[in-house]
């Protein structure tokens, strides 16, 4: 299914940038335009806090996609969020609005602006894989025997990636390859993208504030609740920042106060990764101040780059 579009925009940055705040008070003034969350973790149900997902009542106000999408206990693969977000997209459209990404995970932010052919996955020829891990130079080898080109955009000691495009390119029976050029290409502007850059310093006071409000907020008990929750928490859903330092606290004994230690420190080394990834993309729009970032969202919207080039 290929989605040709309306009007969209995308607003990019890392955690705790301000981006989220901008979004809601963008759209509250311009209720024509929904908000689509480009985010691998608020599709959980009930990973609320830990992952500042929107009120009950920001939700009220403005229209949000893509929230809640799933049980904390089901696995999420990028191939279905991509579908969810078309869908979401093309409900905006049919009804007369406007879209607006928002999201700081770069990946999915990828694999839906530039509207990638991303391959399905096979769990039994992943689960054989995996059973092969000891030997990761001997699925290196396999790999660049099969797919030269994959093996080459790739360390020969990334298991993760090394595995899935030992997958593909067996389960498929198409190289891994041929599904497109690569994350370090970047092609035409299909959906304009507005970035909001915030300094570390005043990032890193705000991921430790934000973090510690959270725990008083209850974090905690959250993180307790759905790890009782019928199925727990998925593997997906485990590698949240801030829900897996606090199940080592619920798990393992662990300290709590050097969990919330370590849970923002995670967060401060996850907006630094973030900002890697955004800074490698030349296409994005940068800008230090909100207020300028909204001003030139509504400029894409209101003219032609604001409806998407399939």
């Amino acid at each position: 299914m290929r989605n040709h579009g309306g009007p969209a925009v995308a607003l990019v940055g890392t955690t705790a940038s301000g981006k989220s705040a901008l979004a809601h008070q963008l759209c509250l003034e311009n209720p024509d335009v929904a908000i689509l969350c480009v985010d691998a973790m608020t599709v959980y149900r009930g990973m609320d806090r830990g992952t500042a997902k929107p009120t009950r009542a920001q939700r009220d106000e403005v229209d949000y996609h893509l929230l809640d999408l799933i049980e904390p206990s089901e696995e999420y693969t990028l191939y279905e969020f991509q579908h969810a977000a078309r869908e979401a997209a093309a409900q905006v459209w049919q009804l007369g609005g406007a879209v607006l990404y928002v999201g700081g995970t770069g990946l999915y932010g990828r694999a839906v602006l530039d509207n990638f052919d991303i391959p399905r996955q096979y769990p039994e020829v992943r689960a054989a894989l995996e059973e092969r891990k000891g030997d990761l130079a001997g699925l290196f080898a396999q790999l660049s025997a099969l797919d030269p080109l994959a093996a080459s955009r790739m360390e020969p000691t990334n298991e993760r990636r090394i595995i899935r495009a030992l997958e593909v390119t067996l389960g498929s029976g198409d190289a891994f390859s041929s599904y497109g050029p690569g994350l370090r290409s970047y092609g035409p502007v299909r959906v304009v993208q507005v970035g909001l850059r915030t300094d570390f310093d005043v990032l890193d006071e705000r991921i430790e504030r934000r973090f510690l409000t959270w725990m008083r907020e209850g974090l905690l008990d959250e993180v307790r609740a759905l790890r009782a929750s019928p199925g727990g928490l998925s593997r997906t859903a485990r590698q949240a920042v801030g829900y897996r330092e606090l199940l080592r606290h619920l798990e393992e004994g662990s300290d709590l106060d050097e969990c919330v230690r370590d849970a923002i420190t995670q967060s401060k080394r996850l907006a630094r990764r973030q900002r890697s990834w955004f800074s490698r993309d030349p296409r994005i729009e940068w800008f230090d101040e909100p207020d300028l970032a909204a001003k030139r969202l509504l400029e894409v919207l209101n003219s032609p780059d604001g409806f998407v080039r399939d």
